[in-house]
């Protein structure tokens, strides 16, 4: 009976060495960085739709959001987004980074598979497709 033991302990051990770190959190998910240049009066984030297709958001919905975090007039033509302002990429970043974690990434189980429903009085639900958390996010 011992002898078996041991035995399988020395192969629990070999196929522990063979996995992966299992403490390790592996995240394919990398929030995008604005690609940005200033023309004149105006911020253009050449990558805005970039962003759109990785938050998994109409490209409305963003712009509406950076209309008000930003304060300033904002136009989406083509590919990307016209800031009528001068905003440095470390503002612009920062905004883009509190949008996906306020309305992106689940407060439960941090992946960003998720999507709002049910606008009513200034707030929608966010729901998690990967855990199924669902909590009330303030509007934009």
């Amino acid at each position: 009976m011992i002898i078996l033991t041991t035995e399988y302990e020395k192969l629990l051990d070999r196929a522990f060495s063979k996995l992966p770190g299992l403490s390790e959190e592996h995240a394919d998910f990398k929030m995008p960085e604005a690609d940005s240049i200033i023309q004149g009066n105006n911020t253009l984030l050449r990558n805005f739709s970039q962003i759109a297709e990785v938050a998994r958001r109409d490209r409305k919905e963003i712009s509406n959001y950076l209309t008000k975090e930003l304060a300033a007039h904002i136009t989406v033509e083509d590919q990307r987004l016209v800031i009528h302002a001068k905003i440095n990429a470390n503002e612009l970043n920062s905004k883009i980074r509190k949008f996906f974690e306020s309305y992106i990434i689940c407060k439960e189980c941090h992946k960003p598979d998720t999507h709002t429903e049910s606008v009513s009085r200034g707030f929608a639900t966010l729901v998690c497709e990967a855990c199924g958390a669902r909590y009330a996010v303030k509007y934009y």
